[in-house]
């Protein structure tokens, strides 16, 4: 059945020009991939009559490549398959595919398309207002590759759904919620998404419905990202998720890992507590693919507090260049202060030599874009997928400016300052230094985000060890005059994650 429906889905794909589709947000699931989510479902406990859900069903892969599973595994099983979909280039293929299903086994297997927007039909019993229904239908499955497509927060799927929604909504995730509010109780669902909601502040309303309502049993990630769908140009991180509607959390997640969607005979396998995959007040997602990266989790969180906790808080450079080009300057003069860019963390250190830029100057007259000349933290913002680092950082030494009272920073770098806007002293400037730039705190970022941004609010989220502790380290890099990575490494060994 399944080679029937990939062949006319190959047909629909060579029809349909790949920036049609992308505009829509629509990328179809590879075979391969389709009976790998159809085989991460739990089937020994199946009833005889079970009730299916494809929320974004395309031509019907995946509805296929589940039904094919299902109809295998129990023999006289009867099926009821829901398919949704809209677009009126898709549905013929979809009808068609599911027909001629329904045709290879018309005594186990009903269907039904419907034609409506998935969200906006269920938004009233999701919400739970005077137009919800009282028992709104629930499914035993439901499996989906939704829409990746960012929408403004005016969009009525966004406005549908406000308890999930928190900044910039994606349809892929008002997708998930909804399914996971559709599945019955101790039912399950599988998913292909981005990685993207696993952290950052955009996703949190997300995530606490999510990992609320449901429980992630298994992880499925890929190595090679651009390979995830074939022939489709999907260049984000992309994983696989198994999540169950239920309270009680599981005590391991299977976490499972392949170079493409190509190769899931060649797969690695690893069971990572749970509490070492969700953690934290924001519900971060964790995504160990190893012994060592389990281990990094857990020192990390050996501590509770953070960095604002400690009165430390990491902020984002204030100049964005290309909005301010009537205050920038190429050299300097009066009234003119050195502007600091990524390309300035240099060895540890920041400096103002020439970055390559046009402009390393900017003019005073604008309080709004300058800060006091004191001690800071630097850290480039975006750094290179191959770097062997995520988090580069340079400690700001306000004696090697002497001349200036301000100075500005350009929107590519974070920096680190104390909350209330006092300076920090020396020994807690050196402390934060060897902490983000350690191998023990770039693992756990990189373990924290796939993508190659270093976001304030996920450091700000990070545990660290208390003020005390920071000073404390701080001292001994200050002795030592040494902003190497590997005594960094030493010296937090010793003093904090011995």
């Amino acid at each position: 059945m399944l080679d029937h429906v990939a062949d006319q889905t190959m047909r629909f794909l060579e029809n349909m020009p790949k920036s049609m589709r992308k505009k829509k947000g629509q990328f179809f699931t590879s075979v391969e991939t389709a009976r790998f989510m159809a085989d991460m479902f739990d089937l020994n406990n199946c009833k005889e009559y079970v009730t299916v859900l494809d929320p974004g069903a395309g031509t019907g892969i995946l509805s296929t490549a589940f039904l094919e599973k299902l109809v295998s595994m129990a023999k006289g099983i009867r099926v009821s398959l829901t398919c949704y979909e809209t677009d009126p280039e898709v549905l013929p293929i979809l009808k068609n595919n599911l027909e001629y299903v329904k045709n290879e086994y018309p005594d186990q297997i009903d269907y039904r398309v419907l034609e409506e927007d998935y969200i906006l039909s269920q938004s009233n019993d999701f919400n739970k207002n005077l137009f919800s229904k009282e028992k709104p239908f629930k499914y035993d499955f439901i499996i989906a590759n939704p829409p990746y497509l960012r929408v403004m927060r005016d969009h009525p799927a966004a406005i549908s759904m406000p308890s999930v929604v928190h900044g910039a909504p994606n349809l892929y995730f008002l997708f998930a919620s909804m399914s996971l509010f559709n599945l019955k109780p101790e039912a399950e669902m599988v998913y292909i998404i981005p990685r993207s909601w696993t952290s950052g502040a955009y996703f949190k309303a997300f995530r606490k419905y999510l990992l609320t309502e449901g429980k992630i049993e298994q992880i499925h990630l890929f190595v090679s990202r651009d390979k995830v769908f074939n022939s489709e140009e999907v260049l984000q991180e992309t994983m696989i998720i198994k999540v169950k509607r239920c309270s009680q959390k599981p005590d391991e997640v299977l976490i499972t890992s392949s170079n493409s969607c190509n190769d899931f005979a060649d797969i690695t396998k690893l069971y990572v507590p749970y509490d070492a995959v969700v953690a934290g007040d924001d519900l971060y997602v964790y995504l160990p693919t190893c012994d060592k990266e389990i281990e990094v989790i857990k020192k990390i969180n050996t501590y509770n507090t953070t960095l604002p906790d400690e009165g430390l808080k990491m902020k984002t450079g204030i100049v964005v260049d290309f909005r301010q080009w009537n205050e920038l300057r190429k050299k300097p003069g009066d009234h003119i202060l050195p502007l600091f860019y990524s390309q300035h963390i240099r060895n540890g250190r920041v400096d103002h030599q020439p970055s390559g830029k046009e402009y390393d100057w900017i003019v005073d007259e604008k309080p709004g874009l300058i800060q006091k000349n004191k001690n800071y933290v630097f850290i480039k913002r975006f750094t290179a997928k191959e770097e062997k680092r995520r988090l580069q950082c340079g400690i700001y030494s306000p004696d090697d400016f002497k001349e200036y009272k301000f100075i500005g920073t350009q929107n590519k770098i974070n920096f680190v300052d104390r909350v209330d806007g006092s300076e920090m002293d020396d020994l807690t400037t050196y402390g934060v230094y060897a902490l983000l730039n350690s191998t023990l705190f770039d693992m756990y970022y990189r373990i924290l985000n796939g993508s190659t941004q270093v976001n304030s609010t996920e450091i700000n989220n990070i545990p660290v060890p208390p003020a005390n502790m920071i000073k404390r380290i701080g001292e001994r890099v200050l002795v030592t005059s040494d902003l190497s990575t590997d005594n960094c490494d030493r010296i937090l060994t010793e003093v904090a994650y011995a």
